[in-house]
């Protein structure tokens, strides 16, 4: 059974850091592309950033380029978010997402359960 199971949300000010976590079982989690995806309160989901099976290759949206760092440690089965400088606009549920083929990044076929990040003064 796939489980996504995300940690590492709070409460932050602006300019602060937090780093997200994904614990992942059920699955080869080292073949698999890996993803976060946030939405903020009342919007759409938005994509955050990507990362390959090996975790060479990386990739943001725009919007967290600079900042945030995926990152995965594939002894431990785990994902992670590091975001720096965070912004009111960052407020959002963040949800780690697996890619459904190992070739490519997507579509997306489990989800976590989300951690909410809220960055405010």
């Amino acid at each position: 059974q796939v489980q996504l199971v995300e940690s590492g949300g709070g409460l932050v000010q602006p300019g602060g850091s937090l780093r997200l976590s994904c614990v992942d079982s059920g699955f080869n989690f080292n073949i698999y592309w890996m993803n976060w995806v946030r939405q903020a309160p009342g919007k759409g989901l938005e994509w955050v950033s990507t990362i390959n099976s090996g975790g060479e290759n990386t990739y943001y949206a725009d919007s967290v380029k600079g900042r945030f760092t995926i990152s995965r440690d594939n002894a431990e089965n785990t994902l992670h978010l590091q975001m720096n400088t965070l912004k009111p606009e960052d407020t959002a549920v963040y949800y780690c997402a697996k890619s459904s083929y190992i070739w490519s990044p997507w579509p997306y076929d489990y989800w976590g359960q989300g951690t909410q990040v809220t960055v405010s003064s």
